[in-house]
């Protein structure tokens, strides 16, 4: 027996929304992981081709992961943490309170997420400002001033901290 592929007069295919907004949009958690994989790639000055490679896809691929409009699924997650070397927490990093209640399951209203303890505190190796720190950093090709930079960063985290 033969069926007619779903469209918009047979209804949604097999597999729902497959995480989409309503108006049939990426979700916008998965257009914010997209962007901290752009973001985290860009800063290792690596090309959406050498990503690709790295994880077994094309470039295309991984542009449509980093415009959110295909979802990250856990083991692809797991690989883009090594790949880029990150924690797969990174890719969660700077969401937004309003941002995070676009979770499918609370549009969906099954039920509220349990939030992360009070005392939980992010990665600071993890955040944009560390990255960009590290990479300027190493951008100072002359050892001597680098040293002075790096002591002088000693030298402000100790007034600051007394």
């Amino acid at each position: 027996m033969v069926t007619a592929p779903r469209n918009a007069k047979t209804g949604p295919r097999k597999g729902g929304n497959r995480g989409r907004t309503p108006s049939g949009k990426p979700n916008p958690i998965d257009v914010h992981v997209g962007a901290r994989v752009r973001l985290r790639r860009t800063l290792l000055g690596m090309s959406q081709e050498k990503l690709g490679e790295a994880l077994g896809l094309t470039f295309q691929q991984v542009q449509k992961y980093e415009r959110g409009a295909n979802r990250v699924g856990a083991s692809r997650l797991f690989d883009l943490s090594r790949v880029l070397d990150v924690p797969v927490s990174f890719f969660f990093d700077d969401m937004d309170d309003q941002l995070k209640e676009q979770s499918p399951a609370l549009i969906a209203g099954i039920g509220e997420l349990a939030e992360l303890p009070a005392h939980f505190e992010h990665d600071p190796m993890a955040k944009r400002e560390t990255l960009e720190l590290v990479r300027a950093y190493y951008r100072i090709t002359d050892p001597q001033v680098r040293k002075r930079v790096y002591e002088l960063a000693k030298a402000l985290a100790e007034v600051a901290g007394a």
